[in-house]
């Protein structure tokens, strides 16, 4: 019975099989999955057929999340997708959709690994995240600067105690626990970002964290709605509206080709970025010897790590 199409929609042991894919990778991308799904299929079949890769199709990989969602669901467990931010790539992730996501981690890592953790995620969406500047990343030297607990750390996060300092060995091993778990991605200019599984499963936590009614840290595209830490925003700066590069040709064709803020309507040509390059932005502001706008970028926007660090990047 198992292998047949008819049976894709139960329940079975290939469903076993492809969960099993994930829960040994932090994501899967389509191309990825299809020839575990292929092999999947291959080894329940029973008809003789030799199913390739290539025979694989989104709606194929679709019916098999879904009714492996179905049975885990009660788990808190759930296989969702994204797009990459860095292009189209349809990303997939086995999460956790409890609302405290964030503490999860502490059944591999210690209290005080978990609060340099959150240490590095307030630097990322509230020092690093202004009205004026949405750098959302940190730099490596300021992640392990940050092995050093402040006197009044937050205790929530070390479960009640007085969160301790990491030494920098140990926050480095940390950052690069943090990337081969699938949390944080490092990119050619050393910037630290939360992943699209990071982002999928602590979406909830983000937004109870950092956003109250008096300011939204966390944003979405306007296109795509979800979470946006790199692309574009409108150049008005009291404006909602964001879009990650790939969404852009979506959002504008819905307005009838009209390369216009999908919110406020301004023109988006002179769109400011979002993520690191809004960093490059602020050294660039500094570098221009207009002080106003050099205070501002120091001020609103990365910190001085950030700003010292990405004289290499224009």
């Amino acid at each position: 019975m198992a292998g047949n199409e008819e049976d894709d929609d139960v329940y079975n042991n290939s469903h076993r099989a492809f969960l099993q894919s994930f829960l040994s990778r932090a994501t899967l991308t389509f191309e990825e999955a299809r020839p575990i799904l292929a092999a999947i299929k291959n080894a329940q079949a029973q008809d003789g057929r030799d199913i390739q890769p290539a025979d694989i199709t989104e709606e194929d990989v679709s019916t098999y999340i879904n009714v492996t969602n179905a049975a885990i669901s009660p788990f808190d467990l759930e296989i969702r997708n994204t797009l990459s931010q860095h292009d189209r790539t349809r990303i997939y992730a086995l999460v956790n959709v409890s609302s405290d996501s964030i503490t999860q981690l502490a059944t591999t890592h210690t209290p005080d690994e978990i609060s340099w953790v959150k240490r590095c995620l307030d630097a990322m969406f509230e020092t690093n995240n202004s009205h004026r500047s949405e750098v959302l990343a940190i730099k490596s030297t300021e992640a392990l600067r940050l092995a050093k607990a402040p006197a009044n750390q937050d205790v929530e996060a070390t479960q009640g105690a007085q969160a301790q300092s990491l030494t920098m060995m140990q926050a480095q091993r940390m950052l690069q626990a943090m990337v081969d778990e699938g949390w944080f991605e490092h990119s050619k200019k050393d910037f630290y970002t939360l992943t699209p599984r990071a982002l999928m499963e602590l979406r909830g936590w983000l937004v109870e964290t950092y956003n109250d009614d008096e300011d939204e840290r966390i944003k979405t595209c306007s296109a795509c709605k979800s979470l946006i830490t790199m692309g574009e925003r409108c150049s008005d700066l009291d404006c909602s509206g964001r879009l990650h590069h790939h969404c852009k040709r979506m959002a504008f064709r819905a307005q009838n080709n009209n390369e216009r803020c999908p919110v406020c309507k301004k023109d988006w040509d002179n769109a400011l970025p979002v993520g690191e390059k809004a960093a490059v932005q602020n050294r660039r502001s500094t570098n221009g010897g207009a002080s106003r706008r050099s205070t501002t970028a120091q001020t609103d926007g990365a910190d001085d790590s950030q700003n010292d660090s990405t004289a290499d990047e224009g």
